[in-house]
């Protein structure tokens, strides 16, 4: 029987989106920031044990505003991103630009 070669994560998104710095791979990367943004505020809140409500209440915002967030639909300010992790998750943000 003849073993099929299993593909990692970054073979797969090569071939799908091109090797980095094309454009086409630059636009899923940009995308994909966004998307994780939510996926690690929504992390977070759950390992908290908190509801979207509740999160939006600590931080003085509204549940949808979250849920938005958290599905990738809204975009999160800077500002606002820090609110939600250190008001609302007691938390701390980390920032960092990568040359």
């Amino acid at each position: 029987m003849k073993k099929k070669h299993l593909k990692n994560l970054d073979e797969f998104i090569d071939e799908q989106y091109g090797k980095k710095g094309t454009a086409k791979r630059d636009e899923f990367e940009k995308g994909y920031d966004a998307f994780k943004v939510g996926f690690l505020i929504r992390q977070a809140r759950r390992k908290r044990g908190m509801t979207q409500e509740e999160l939006a209440i600590k931080c003085g915002t509204n549940k949808g505003y979250i849920s938005k967030i958290e599905n990738d639909l809204k975009e999160v300010r800077i500002s606002t991103l820090q609110k939600i992790v250190e008001a609302g998750l007691d938390g701390q943000l980390d920032v960092s630009i990568k040359l």
